[in-house]
C-alpha cells in the first residue's frame, strides 16, 4: 500500500492509542502481559490508517466525557480493542 492509500502512521498510531486509553487500556501493558504481540499492535494501526475515519474518531475523543466502555461502532479496530478491554 501507498502512502496515498494509508494515513499518516503517527497521526493514526496516536488515534489508536488515545481510543485505547479512553477505554482503559494499556496497549504497552497489554503487550507486556502476553495479550497483544507487537505485530498485533503495529495491524492496529495500520488497520486505523486504511480506515478513513480519522475525523470522526477525534469527534468521538473530543466529546467523550467519561470512560468509554468499548470503542466506538465505526472503528476499524473496534472488534479487537473491545476483546483487549475484558
Amino acid at each position: 500500500m501507498t502512502r496515498d492509500v494509508l494515513g499518516d502512521v503517527e497521526k493514526h498510531f496516536w488515534l489508536t492509542r488515545s481510543v485505547a486509553r479512553c477505554m482503559n487500556i494499556s496497549l504497552a501493558e497489554a503487550m507486556v502481559e502476553g495479550r497483544l504481540s507487537a505485530d498485533k499492535y503495529a495491524e492496529l494501526v495500520t488497520r486505523c490508517r486504511a480506515s478513513r475515519c480519522s475525523g470522526r474518531c477525534m469527534a468521538w475523543l473530543s466529546e467523550l466525557q467519561s470512560e468509554a466502555s468499548a470503542a466506538p461502532d465505526f472503528c476499524a479496530n473496534a472488534d479487537l480493542l473491545n476483546a483487549l478491554k475484558v
